[in-house]
């Protein structure tokens, strides 16, 4: 499950370095950086719902 959540960030932060990057793909940077603070976000969740139990 690590293993994925690791290689979407690294995927997620590729996208949004590119938006920056390439003229007029600012909505890529944008939409690469929702997807990394939602998939951090769900990391956390399931790091807290699998330590409760």
């Amino acid at each position: 499950m690590w293993t994925l959540l690791i290689i979407l960030l690294i995927v997620w932060a590729g996208l949004s370095v590119l938006g920056f990057l390439v003229k007029g793909m600012l909505w890529l940077a944008i939409l690469g950086a929702v997807l990394f603070v939602g998939t951090v976000v769900f990391g956390m969740l399931r790091r807290g719902s699998t330590t409760r139990e």
